[in-house]
């Protein structure tokens, strides 16, 4: 074989060769399916149903798993932390407060509030003593005058006093000849600095404005919580502070204590105090919802609920301890303003467990609530498009 027919021979080889490097090549390019479109994005779409799908599995799943959680008694643990199952007694305890609050409300509506000077009008007056006298004494002096339903309070030191007393029908110049007469205790002769008669029209007022001030501090908590947080929390916190308030002013009524300024003021301090302490719940309940996957919103609370028990029992004893102390310390004159506190202490550190954290969660609080969802304008679209080639 000469050797123009060996190169003839070997032409055909090396046009085979280079279609197979042409043919692989091509291969290393995306392949393309049946019908013409791109592969990867059918994948994408495949994916999102998928994941859709899955979303779905895993809502059913989770509320089986709640519903099995619960029919154990509670998720017992997660990690190393022991959970206790607060809403396990959610329902019983709704319905104590509930039958407390219409045991306040009633108490309010049909036997009244014992009303101070404040509020119904009187006499005040601001008195020196040369001599430090005791309170008893001075109530006494002024009893065995005339001068019955008095309140005397110290103003700093033992010496000044200051003494209220119910309207009077006397005027002025004569009312202070009285006061006079009558605080002289043995040689102790008091000097009236000052004297104020405030008329009743004066005192409802203040009773009025006094409301007006309740009701203010309860819409603005309602918007703060609702713009904070979420408006299922927001219903949840102001609920639990109008059990606070009315709870404390019912236990007032009943009773018959004097509800005065000074027990206003403390009503409007436990407002603040228990929002802030359902504020710390509601920030873990958050963080919880989006942090805790698998468990449902029943389990989320009893975690973060377990989770802010030792700030609130630390938090609760701290401010007791003070106010035992101006409770048997303090005097007359903050006597029942730490009254008022401790019985709101204790109502609002229970309404931040079974008030603010049951509602919500009877108003169908779920995770949806706390994720931040995408707009549609702002969603990615998954494009499907035909191959032109494929069509020829």
């Amino acid at each position: 074989m000469t050797e123009e027919n060996k190169n003839s021979g070997n032409a055909p080889t090396s046009t085979t060769v280079n279609n197979e490097q042409k043919t692989h090549r091509n291969r290393n390019k995306p392949r393309r399916n049946g019908k013409g479109s791109n592969v990867q994005a059918n994948q994408v779409v495949s994916q999102n149903k998928s994941a859709t799908n899955t979303t779905q599995v895993d809502e059913a799943l989770l509320e089986q798993a709640d519903e099995a959680a619960i029919a154990e008694g509670g998720v017992k643990a997660i990690g190393d932390k022991r959970i206790i199952d607060f809403m396990k007694i959610e329902k019983p305890m709704v319905i104590i407060s509930g039958l407390l609050v219409l045991i306040a409300l009633g108490a309010i509506l049909f036997k009244g509030l014992n009303l101070g000077l404040d509020f119904t009008g009187g006499v005040s007056a601001d008195v020196r003593y040369e001599n430090p006298v005791e309170q008893t004494v001075v109530v006494q002096a002024l009893a065995d005058n005339g001068f019955d339903d008095s309140v005397v309070q110290y103003l700093g030191t033992r010496q000044e006093l200051l003494v209220r007393l119910p309207p009077q029908d006397v005027d002025a110049e004569g009312l202070t000849e009285r006061l006079n007469n009558a605080l002289d205790i043995n040689g102790n002769n008091a000097d009236i600095e000052s004297i104020n008669i405030i008329g009743s029209q004066v005192g409802s007022e203040v009773y009025l404005n006094s409301l007006m001030a309740i009701g203010l501090a309860l819409a603005c908590m309602l918007v703060y919580v609702a713009v904070r947080f979420q408006f299922k929390l927001s219903v949840g916190a102001v609920l639990a502070l109008f059990h606070d308030a009315i709870i404390t002013i019912g236990v007032f009524a009943l009773f018959g204590w004097p509800f005065d300024l000074t027990v206003l003021a403390a009503v409007l301090a436990l407002i603040g105090y228990s929002l802030n302490d359902t504020i710390v719940v509601y920030d873990r309940i958050r963080e919880n919802f989006r942090r805790i996957r698998g468990v449902g919103p029943r389990q989320v609370i009893n975690v973060s609920l377990t989770e802010t028990l030792r700030r609130t029992f630390m938090t609760s004893m701290t401010v007791l301890l003070v106010i035992w102390a101006m409770m048997f310390l303090g005097g007359d004159g903050l006597f029942w303003f730490s009254v008022a506190l401790f019985i709101g202490m204790v109502a609002g550190t229970y309404s931040s467990v079974y008030i603010a954290s049951a509602i919500p969660l009877m108003m169908g609080l779920t995770r949806d609530d706390f994720v931040v969802k995408v707009k549609p304008e702002f969603a990615e679209e998954v494009v499907s498009f035909n191959d032109p080639k494929a069509l020829d």
